[in-house]
């Protein structure tokens, strides 16, 4: 009997985790199958910029170059809506200013990396217990000091505020990604 509850419970802990693994084979490969996001090594050259904001001052300032997939580019194209999945990562740097021949006080980018946002689109809710999810998104932020850790423990608390305006548009300020409607 003792043998047969062993097997069972074994059984039972793995088919728990194949259904928790194929509840996120569709969703995207940055999430693991407890809703943790982890941070897109490769976004820079896997995927498409839509496009970039700058802020002058504050300490958000800098330059915020909004990268996704492709395939997230051609959904949203055809629907308006960004589909389950779509990443959208975006890479914080400072900014530097000066005189140049196409103009004074001209800013750009420096190497100098201030943080990164990470966003992945669930609109069914699979990760509702975990902090990190919610109103149709996973949220999380990365510090320079440790990429393997979401530094975001509570997405209403450490992220939604900044997102408040863009709520009718789901979360999304999608007036600088001009890609998503040439």
């Amino acid at each position: 009997m003792k043998k047969y509850s062993i097997a069972l419970l074994m059984m039972s802990a793995v088919t728990a985790n194949i259904h928790a693994a194929s509840a996120n084979d569709d969703l995207s490969p940055y999430v693991d199958d407890k809703g943790t996001i982890s941070f897109p090594q490769d976004f820079r050259t896997q995927m498409v910029h839509l496009g970039s904001w700058f802020v002058p001052e504050g300490g958000a300032s800098g330059f915020h170059g909004v990268y996704t997939e492709k395939a997230t580019v051609d959904a949203y194209r055809k629907t308006g809506e960004f589909p389950d999945g779509a990443t959208l990562v975006k890479a914080l740097r400072a900014h530097n200013s000066g005189d140049y021949t196409t103009g004074t006080n001209v800013s750009h980018e420096t190497p100098a990396l201030k943080q990164w946002f990470v966003m992945v689109k669930d609109s069914t809710g699979r990760f509702s217990d975990n902090g990190s999810w919610g109103d149709g998104w996973g949220w999380a932020l990365f510090k320079t000091d440790d990429l393997t850790q979401n530094a975001s423990t509570n997405y209403k608390t450490d992220c939604l505020g900044c997102h408040i305006p863009a709520k009718d548009k789901d979360w999304i300020y999608t007036e600088a990604y001009p890609i998503l409607s040439d």
